[in-house]
């Protein structure tokens, strides 16, 4: 039994580990092709295929991201070898802390300044953690009732719509719309995911932490998250296909095969729209599976990265922060204000040279984090 707990532990970093090294893709992106700037929905008449497919591969890191949070709620919840205690104090100790540092470490690495903070993805997972750690004593029916009922339900609120001045619009912007949430001459608060689909996805997340359960079959597991990614992507064939419902731009056939297949996997991520969910969930449950019985060099590799991901996170930011800027002053600004590289080939060969480079800080920190353990650790 001990192995299969190990093998699972290995299976849920492997996949955190592999999501990270994605978001340092669309990171890299973001500070170095800036003045290629994509939209969301991207415009898939307009995009670089190479571009588009970038970008596309960014959306699985939110979704994973947050389902593993609350799958990891469980498991604290839920010790391997220990009686279960309650997640509720784990999980507002540290949703408050990443809200902290979104506003504060996060928000410098991006700017360099305070004069403008992004509510990012830092952000939506703390908050989805305090709403998980008021919602988590509800029955395991409701959980999985209110999880979908946000997951599939909040594409129908879109027609609701508040105006800056009226009463509801600060709410309205933290859970569904994405907008300016205070502005002043010193300081501009913008929203960039809002939270309502999230505690969807990180109370679904909580619900499946009995496929992770000590006594659970490992055989049945990987037939459950087989099932779960076929439903979610034969669904998404069928809302998608036909345009009935769960995303606010319809696909169309294009010129060319390849132009039909980027309109029809051109989904918005702001909110996240359930065929964006469906598609980013589906191909998690796929590799949850797969990763299971991996067991080579390169799980292993992952696995570095993914035991100590906000570690990486912050890291990462602030490595491109101080990049960027001697690319600034040995170059100057080659695209108005902004220093870019001319293709998304570049990108890619700088975010494969980070990651090589970053591999040795991550691994002495994991390591450190595993033969010390102290309790701000857990924290990274």
């Amino acid at each position: 039994m001990d192995q299969q707990i190990t093998q699972r532990i290995q299976s849920i970093d492997m996949l955190r580990g592999l999501v990270i090294l994605i978001m340092l893709l669309d990171h890299v992106r973001e500070r170095f092709f800036l003045h290629m700037q994509v939209s969301d929905p991207m415009d898939a008449s307009t995009t670089d295929p190479a571009l588009f497919f970038s970008r596309f591969a960014a959306h699985f890191c939110a979704p994973i991201f947050v389902f593993l949070t609350g799958l990891s709620a469980w498991l604290y919840a839920h010790p391997a070898n220990g009686a279960p205690r309650s997640a509720s104090a784990f999980l507002v100790k540290r949703g408050l802390f990443l809200i902290a540092l979104e506003f504060t470490l996060i928000t410098f690495s991006w700017m360099g300044s305070y004069q403008t903070i992004w509510l990012q993805v830092i952000w939506v997972i703390g908050l989805s953690m305090l709403a998980l750690a008021a919602l988590l004593h509800l029955p395991r029916r409701w959980q999985l009732l209110v999880g979908l009922a946000l997951v599939f339900g909040h594409n129908a609120l879109t027609p609701i719509t508040f105006a800056p001045d009226e009463w509801g619009y600060s709410v309205w912007t933290i859970l569904h719309d994405r907008n300016i949430l205070l502005q002043t001459d010193s300081l501009t608060i913008k929203l960039s995911y809002p939270a309502l689909p999230w505690f969807g996805v990180i109370l679904l997340g909580y619900f499946a932490g009995p496929l992770y359960a000590v006594k659970q079959d490992p055989e049945q597991r990987r037939t459950l998250l087989l099932w779960g990614g076929v439903f979610a992507l034969a669904l998404l064939l069928v809302l998608r296909g036909f345009n009935i419902y769960g995303e606010s731009l319809p696909w169309q056939p294009q010129a060319t095969l390849l132009q039909s297949a980027m309109s029809f996997l051109n989904f918005t991520k702001y909110p996240a729209s359930l065929h964006f969910l469906l598609v980013t969930l589906g191909a998690m449950c796929f590799l949850l599976r797969w990763m299971e019985q991996w067991q080579n060099k390169l799980g292993q590799i992952l696995m570095v990265f993914g035991s100590v991901p906000m570690f990486f996170y912050i890291l990462h930011l602030y490595v491109l922060l101080v990049l960027y800027c001697i690319a600034i002053w040995l170059f100057g600004a080659n695209y108005g204000q902004l220093y870019g590289v001319d293709h998304i080939s570049t990108i890619w060969i700088i975010s494969i040279s980070l990651s090589i480079a970053l591999y040795w800080p991550t691994l002495w920190f994991s390591r450190y984090k595993h033969n010390h353990k102290k309790p701000w650790l857990s924290y990274l």
